[in-house]
């Protein structure tokens, strides 16, 4: 998560919203209201209907809404309410499901009463994925010490892919320990080589 949130009024303009987007590099805007609560989200997508119709008239019945962003010169006009948000202690999961079945690109961070502690984007949630393979194989290690497996485990991991070896007698912890592994944080694949031993 980013801290530092660049964020709008309801009554900023369709420049204001535009030239900030551009000043800090990002493409949606939480829109704000009285102490900092988040009421909604202004995205590069909510603004490019103004350049669309420029020079036509919507033809088809559900251009009409993109045609009435078109028109619209304030955020509050123009913004995505309400806001699809997301608590500061949700884990990476829950973020990225979120953000998938929203079809959104950020997610504004809130506290319990809803205002703005910063903001979460894909590129953040994928840097999970950027952790140093030791790290990872250090995390893989208590996850299957809290497990109680044997230690006759071994386990590498290799770009971000965990690779057990090894004796494993109760077979039927194999998915078991594939769904904790996979919890992990940079894990992107859990592969088991396990014998009967």
């Amino acid at each position: 998560m980013s801290h530092t949130a660049v964020a709008v009024g309801r009554d900023a303009s369709y420049r204001e919203a535009v030239e900030l987007m551009q000043q800090w590099n990002v493409g949606a805007l939480p829109v704000l209201e009285g102490e900092g609560r988040v009421v909604g989200v202004v995205t590069e997508a909510d603004l490019l209907p103004k350049e669309e119709f420029r020079q036509e008239d919507p033809r088809l019945p559900e251009q009409l809404r993109e045609a009435v962003k078109a028109a619209a010169v304030l955020v509050e006009d123009l913004m995505s309410s309400p806001a699809v948000t997301i608590r500061p202690q949700a884990p990476l999961p829950e973020a990225a499901r979120t953000m998938a079945r929203n079809a959104v690109k950020q997610l504004p961070v809130v506290n319990d009463v809803g205002l703005l502690e910063g903001i979460v984007s894909r590129s953040d949630l994928l840097k999970v994925f950027l952790r140093p393979d030791q790290e990872i194989e250090a995390e893989v290690h208590r996850a299957l010490d809290e497990l109680r497996l044997p230690r006759r485990i071994d386990v590498t991991v290799r770009d971000g892919i965990a690779i057990l070896r090894g004796p494993l007698r109760d077979r039927s912890l194999v998915p078991l320990v594939a769904r904790v592994l996979r919890t992990v944080e940079g894990v992107v694949d859990v592969r088991m080589e396990l014998g009967e031993g």
